[in-house]
């Protein structure tokens, strides 16, 4: 069994922004393979089925990024994956906007969101799908970067990017995380 997780805040307010990328992969993950986020379940919303011939759960937390481990353990402690099941998507500021990248394991960096769940699994060892939204312009405040609407071709790289980031977790999961990383990193 799978738990996949899309980062991201809840509510119109934040819905295509940079800091919602992980939510775009995840709805893109959901509607390639004809699943439904129909449940409210571990202070978030899920989706539950079948993904590359696994069954699978896919978790949108509603905690907002900077509490997304609370949802995360909630999700771990019912389902208990193996941690190796344990599949995040995120967005990342140090990839350029479109790139991914594909880990077995790592640090959060600087992702609040990622040090949220780290600090609740008490665990780096969980494959993770960086999601690039390039640096923020120097004039511009990080909070304001991330948070701000997507338009145009922004937008449609990003939408581009949540079908690569599906794609990556289908192999991840049908291949292992050395095929994914060798077909999706820097792509």
């Amino acid at each position: 069994m799978y738990l996949i997780v899309g980062l991201g805040n809840p509510g119109l307010k934040y819905k295509n922004t940079r800091h919602n990328a992980g939510f775009m992969a995840i709805d893109a993950l959901a509607a390639k393979n004809r699943l439904r986020f129909a449940k409210k379940r571990f202070s978030g919303v899920i989706a539950e089925g079948t993904i590359a011939g696994e069954k699978a759960v896919l978790l949108k937390p509603h905690t907002f990024m900077n509490l997304s481990g609370d949802s995360v353990y909630e999700a771990v402690k019912f389902y208990k994956p193996e941690m190796s099941h344990v599949i995040v998507m995120y967005d990342d500021i140090d990839l350029d906007i479109g790139k991914l990248r594909i880990r077995e394991s790592g640090s959060a960096g600087t992702h609040n969101g990622m040090r949220s769940i780290i600090g609740r699994l008490r665990t780096y060892d969980f494959p993770r799908v960086r999601i690039g939204i390039g640096k923020n312009p120097p004039y511009m405040q990080l909070a304001n970067y991330v948070l701000m609407k997507l338009k145009g071709d922004a937008k449609k790289a990003f939408e581009e990017s949540a079908q690569k980031a599906a794609l990556a977790v289908e192999d991840l999961i049908k291949n292992g995380a050395q095929s994914a990383m060798s077909r999706f990193n820097g792509k």
